[in-house]
Parts: C-alpha cells; sequence; structure tokens
C-alpha cells in the first residue's frame, strides 16, 4: 500500500511512476478525501474540546447554584456532532484505504517503462549446450525413464497435473534437499507454514483483492474475508508471520526459506511451450524472504539474487538472469530480476525464480514495522522474496540439458549425495 502522504506532497510524481507499471490514475478525489477528512478530525476534536470544557464548568456551577439545563442541551447537542462527525471519518476513512490498496506498487527510478520487449538481459550463465545427436524434449524423456507419469497425474486430478515416480520422484525430492541444505548453510531459518491461509495473509502480500479469484479457496463464502485459501506460493505466508508486529531493530535483516508445494489456478495454455510440467495447478517450491531495514534494503535484494543464481550455477545449468521493466513487474514489487533457464526442446528461456523487492509495501499492508534506534519511533521495514527455486522447470532444464544420445540423464554432480551416488538415470 502507498503512503497517501507521499501522493499528497507530489501526486503528478506518484502518478507518473504507477504511468511506468501502465496503470493511469487520477488522485483528485482521493486528495479532496483527505482534506474532507482531515477537516473533520479538527472539527471532531474542537467538538471534543468544547464539551470537555463545558463538562466542566457544571461542578462550579451547581456549586454555585446557577441553573445547569442549558449546559446539559449544549453537551448534548455537541455529543451529536461529535458522532456524526466520528461517522463521517470512518466512512471518508473506509474510501481512502480502498483505493490506496487497489493501488499497485510504484517501480523503482532506474526501471524501464513497458511490459517483456523492455526487460534487460543483466547476464548468462555457463555455455548453452550442444548436442551431436537430435536431442529429445523433457516430456519423452521422462516418459521413457518412467520418471512423470503424465496420464496417471490427469487421472486423479485432470489436466495440469503430474505423478512423479521412481527415479523422478527421487529426483525432485534431491533438488529440494539441495536448495534447503544451501540455505540452512547461508544461516537461513526453515519454515514450513500453514497451506491453507486466510484472506488477511492475501491482502498483506499484496496479492488480495485483484487476485483473489486466482487462488483456490478452500471453503468458498460469498464474503471471501472470512474463508481460507490454499497458498500460491510461502512468500504469501512468510511475509505475513509478524502482521501487526514491531520487531526490534537490531534482529534485521531476518531471512526465512519456506518448502511448500504451490497452488494456482491458472495452469496455463495448451501450447507447446507449456507442455509436460512446465506450468501446472500444483508444483514444488523453496521460497526465500527476508526482512530488511529499508536502508539494506538493496544489498538483500543483491544477496537472494546471488543466492538464486548461485543454486542455479551449482546445478551447471545454461540460463540468464534478467531486470524485468516496470510493466513486468507484478503489481505489489518495486523491482524484479528474474531467472530464466534455457529448455533446449523449446529454444526459449523460461523463469524458473523471481527475486523481487516490495520496499514498504507490504508492510503496510500488514502493518509490519520496526523500532528506529534513533528515533525510537516504530517505521514500516522492506520485504523482498525470491524463489530458491522452483522446481517444475529445474527438473525438465535438467533433463534436457544432461541428456545423452542414448536416452539416459546424467544426474548433475551436486545431486548425487541426495541420490545415493547415482551418476547416471536410465
Amino acid at each position: 500500500m502507498l503512503d497517501i502522504k507521499m501522493i499528497a506532497e507530489n501526486p503528478q510524481k506518484v502518478s507518473a511512476a504507477l504511468l511506468k507499471k501502465g496503470h493511469e490514475v487520477d488522485f483528485t478525489e482521493l486528495l479532496a478525501w483527505d482534506t474532507e477528512r482531515r477537516q473533520t478530525i479538527y472539527e471532531v476534536e474542537t467538538f471534543k474540546a468544547q464539551k470537555n470544557k463545558v463538562s466542566a464548568d457544571i461542578p462550579r456551577l451547581k456549586k454555585e447554584g446557577k441553573p445547569v439545563d442549558g449546559i446539559f442541551a449544549e453537551m448534548k447537542e455537541l455529543g451529536v456532532k461529535i458522532a456524526e462527525g466520528d461517522k463521517k471519518q470512518a466512512e471518508l476513512e473506509k474510501k481512502i484505504f480502498d483505493f490506496l490498496c487497489a493501488l499497485p506498487n510504484l517501480p523503482d527510478d532506474d526501471l524501464l517503462p513497458g511490459e517483456k520487449e523492455n526487460n534487460e538481459v543483466v547476464k548468462v550463465y555457463n555455455s548453452k549446450p550442444e548436442f551431436g545427436f537430435e536431442p529429445k524434449n523433457h516430456v519423452d524423456l521422462c516418459t521413457s525413464l518412467g520418471m512423470i507419469d503424465y496420464e496417471r497425474g490427469v487421472k486423479l486430478s485432470g489436466n495440469g497435473y503430474w505423478l512423479y515416480r521412481n527415479w523422478g520422484a527421487r529426483l525432485e525430492w534431491a533438488l529440494l534437499n539441495f536448495f534447503i541444505s544451501e540455505h540452512l548453510n547461508d544461516g537461513y531459518e526453515m519454515i514450513l507454514p500453514p497451506h491453507q491461509l486466510g484472506y488477511n495473509c492475501g491482502f498483506g502480500a499484496g496479492q488480495f483483492p485483484k487476485f483473489a479469484d486466482e487462488v483456490y479457496w478452500v471453503d468458498p463464502e460469498e464474503d471471501k474475508t472470512k474463508s481460507k485459501f490454499m497458498l500460491p506460493t510461502a512468500e504469501t505466508a512468510l511475509v505475513n508471520m509478524y502482521a501487526g508486529e514491531i520487531i526490534d531493530e537490531a534482529k534485521l535483516p531476518m531471512k526465512f526459506f519456506a518448502y511448500t508445494p504451490c497452488y494456482r489456478k491458472e495452469a496455463g495454455s495448451a501450447r507447446a511451450e507449456e507442455r509436460g510440467m512446465i506450468r501446472g495447478h500444483q508444483f514444488n517450491k523453496v521460497e526465500m524472504v527476508q526482512y530488511a531495514h529499508p536502508d539494506h534494503s538493496m544489498q538483500a535484494f543483491e544477496e537472494l539474487v546471488g543466492k538464486a543464481c548461485s543454486l542455479m550455477d551449482k546445478l551447471g545449468l545454461h540460463f540468464r538472469l534478467s531486470k524485468l521493466a516496470a510493466g513486468d513487474c507484478s503489481a505489489s514489487m518495486a523491482r524484479t530480476y528474474d531467472i530464466e533457464v534455457w529448455i533446449p526442446s523449446m529454444g526459449i528461456y523460461k523463469e524458473v525464480s523471481s527475486v523481487s523487492n516490495a520496499n514498504d509495501y507490504q508492510a503496510r499492508r500488514n502493518n509490519t514495522r520496526f523500532r528506529d534506534s534513533k528515533t525510537g519511533r516504530p517505521q514500516f521495514l522492506h520485504t523482498l522474496n525470491g524463489s530458491g527455486l522452483a522446481t517444475s522447470r529445474v527438473m525438465p532444464a535438467i533433463v534436457e540439458q544432461y541428456q545423452n544420445a542414448d536416452g539416459s540423464i546424467t544426474v548433475p554432480e551436486v545431486l548425487r549425495p541426495f541420490l545415493g551416488g547415482l551418476e547416471v538415470i536410465k
């Protein structure tokens, strides 16, 4: 959520920044509401002061034997005005709140405007694999090796689901264990959160109300604020763990990671580039989150980017790092870098991790603060997140980039300890 004081001080600058995300907004009505709200607060406080002053006169007037009926009438009239003012203030605050929570986050100043066409490739890692034979796609490879059972996945749950089997299941688990061991070595705290979350978590993460129809609701009520939903990413849980709390500044940065399946309603299209495991309704992911001091926010972002790239690099995969344009960043994020892996059969790069900085946008929505040691006052912290990593595209990339002429798959060295030393799946 954006700070209304920032909007009031420079509405043109905020409008121009949001336009970089393709969001056109006119703040005239919002600022009129805010002016009226502040005037109402002033009037109510004046009425309360008058009422207190009049009330204080009653004992003296009674002691002097003077009539107080007029005083009680005046107090009653002031009480009515105070109640009316409180009601008006509440109505205005709701209008302002609803307006603000529909606004996306401001993109950082250095981001280019526009969508994917203005994304910038920052760095390319490792050589693109070359084959002395006709390479196969991951669907055919995983099927022939008995690693993934697409047919029975559809039988169990419908389109957009698959079933890991034998070495496919073990390779998936090896990936997760590798990611977890790396994060533990880096001093991150492991979290296993609930998979069912309350509406407040979706709102606090900035995903609701706009994207409330894109998640799976467990107990769909007409009033979604009373329902629970299946988490679309562990970020939704992690950034809300300290909602409404004031954290000791000395504890920052706080670094977490969580393993969860992720549940997404939208599983993509029937296009060839989204076949197999590239996009589904359920997939496994290890998510990283940091709570950072605003002064060290960029440092935390660079650390998360480095961690995601390190995981891919240790797997020996060919991939690239891209800086997203403002319009390609999600609504909640001020900046995002995508880690994109090369899928040989598709001839394209697919995102396996997005590392993002929300600045104080999410913290304002869920009221997560720290106490500033210099001023002693509570201040909104910054939240950052990044996949570390999602497996549903890493696995296809490994299968395709490490395939051999005989249809076997060489296991990346860093995964072999988690597979009993297995070097080749055949």
